[in-house]
């Protein structure tokens, strides 16, 4: 979990680097993941975001050429806590 204090560093290091952030978002309903079970939930959140996003390195990709814009790093991000027992 993010706590304030590490959002703050990196915007200031964001800030005093001048470094430019660009991200490619994708929203996704997962109303229709639901599930009693929590495995099953995970395993079809975890289906359904790597259906989604199938093609998403190359569509980003096909936008760095349309805008000649490079990128070096790609970073994906799923942050599903399962283990807290929410469900």
């Amino acid at each position: 979990m993010l706590s304030i204090d590490n959002i703050l560093e990196t915007n200031q290091m964001i800030h005093d680097n001048k470094l430019d952030v660009r991200t490619i978002t994708m929203g996704i309903s997962l109303l229709e993941c639901a599930s009693s079970s929590g495995k099953e939930l995970c395993d079809r959140i975890y289906d359904r975001i790597t259906k989604e996003a199938e093609h998403l390195v190359s569509t980003g990709e096909d936008i760095e050429r349309e805008f000649r814009y490079s990128y070096h790093q790609q970073a994906y991000f799923c942050n599903a806590n399962f283990s807290s027992g929410w469900w």
